[in-house]
C-alpha cells in the first residue's frame, strides 16, 4: 500500500483553501521559504528532537509529517523510518518542494514525498498511517479548523496510531507578552498561543495523551504532546 500511495500523492490536486487567514499564511510562507530555515534551526530543532524521540516511530513505519515548514523535522523522520514510507504536506507550495528537493537530495533511496496539501482536508483514505507528527502548525488555525484537523489526523490514523504535537509554549510570561504583540501585527505568520487549550480538544477529538513535555530552546518554549488514537 505503501508503495501506492508515493506513487499516487504526486497526482493529487493541492485543494485551494477559502480566501482567509490561510490564504494569506500561504503566501507569507511562500514568500519565506527561503530563509525560514534558520528559524527552524535557532527555536524548533531540540523540540523536534525530543518530538521524534518520544513519537514511538520505529523504522518501516508509515509516517506522516503535516506542515513540514522547512523540512527540518521531515529530514529527521526520514532519517528514522529508513526503510518506511513518509509523506510530508504543508499548506506552502514552496516550503512543500524545498522540503523534497533536500530529502531527495540527502536521501536519494528513500521512500519520501512532500507535496502541498491543506491539512484540514488530506486526500488520504483511512487508517492510513502508523504515526502522524505535526509542528507548531496548530497556532495558525481557528479553534474550529483545529477540531476539523484533529478529525482529519484521527481519520488518516490506524487505531493504535500515535499522534506527535510541537506547540509553542505559554510557560515564559514574557516571551507569551512579545508573541502577543507579534500575533496582532502579522497574525497570518505568528498566528498564536493555543497550547493550554490543546490537551482538552485532543482528548475531545478522541486520543488518549501519553506523554506531555515542555522544551525550551533560548527563549523560546516549546511543548510536546504525544497521543495514541483510541479505539472505536
Amino acid at each position: 500500500m505503501s508503495e501506492r500511495l508515493e506513487e499516487s500523492i504526486a497526482a493529487w490536486p493541492a485543494p485551494s483553501p477559502p480566501a482567509t487567514l490561510a490564504a494569506r499564511t500561504r503566501r507569507i510562507y511562500d514568500h519565506l521559504a527561503a530563509i525560514y530555515p534558520a528559524s527552524t534551526m535557532l527555536f524548533h530543532a531540540r523540540a523536534h528532537r525530543c518530538a521524534l524521540e518520544c513519537s514511538g516511530i520505529r523504522d518501516g513505519m508509515q509516517v506522516l509529517e503535516v506542515a513540514t515548514g522547512s523540512g527540518e523535522m521531515f529530514r529527521r523522520l526520514v532519517r528514522a523510518n529508513a526503510t518506511g514510507a513518509n509523506i510530508g504536506i504543508d499548506l506552502s507550495p514552496n516550503m512543500a518542494a524545498r522540503t523534497q528537493r533536500a530529502a531527495r537530495r540527502k536521501f536519494p533511496s528513500a521512500r519520501a514525498h512532500c507535496q502541498a496539501v491543506d491539512a484540514r482536508h488530506m486526500p488520504f483514505r483511512g487508517a492510513t498511517f502508523d504515526a502522524v507528527v505535526s509542528c507548531y502548525l496548530l497556532e495558525l488555525l481557528s479553534l474550529d479548523d483545529i477540531a476539523l484537523t484533529l478529525r482529519e489526523f484521527r481519520r488518516v490514523l490506524r487505531p493504535g496510531g500515535r499522534l506527535t504535537l510541537v506547540l509553542i509554549g505559554q510557560n515564559a510570561p514574557v516571551f507569551n507578552v512579545m508573541y502577543r504583540v507579534a500575533g496582532r501585527m502579522a497574525p497570518a505568520f505568528w498566528g498564536r498561543q493555543v497550547e493550554r487549550r490543546i490537551p482538552e480538544l485532543v482528548e475531545s477529538a478522541r486520543f488518549e495523551i501519553l506523554e506531555d513535555r515542555t522544551v525550551r530552546q533560548g527563549f523560546y518554549p516549546s511543548r510536546v504532546l504525544v497521543t495514541c488514537r483510541c479505539e472505536g
